[in-house]
């Protein structure tokens, strides 16, 4: 999988939120407010460019004290979100 071109994490007032900027975007017309995981998962997304649930499951066990199976379920549960607001492809 990958992000949507036109899709990025901004910073709007204290708040991590997904934008959509430019032609990929035009469609979106909203902000996703994250949270921490979630902003986490987003920044290892964009640095891996195409990444996998697996992938993004072993970034946050390496970054949080969470079993593999807690893991696991929690970011298939983030990334099923971001498939429903078509953000990722």
């Amino acid at each position: 999988m990958k992000i949507k071109n036109g899709f990025v994490l901004r910073d709007v007032c204290g708040e991590q939120v997904i934008m959509g900027e430019g032609i990929g975007a035009l469609d979106f017309g909203r902000m996703l407010c994250l949270n921490e995981t979630a902003a986490f998962l987003w920044k290892q997304a964009e640095a891996l460019g195409e990444w996998t649930v697996d992938s993004l499951t072993e970034a946050l066990l390496n970054e949080y004290e969470v079993s593999p199976e807690q893991a696991k379920a929690d970011v298939a549960t983030i990334v099923g979100e971001w498939q429903k607001v078509n953000v990722v492809e």
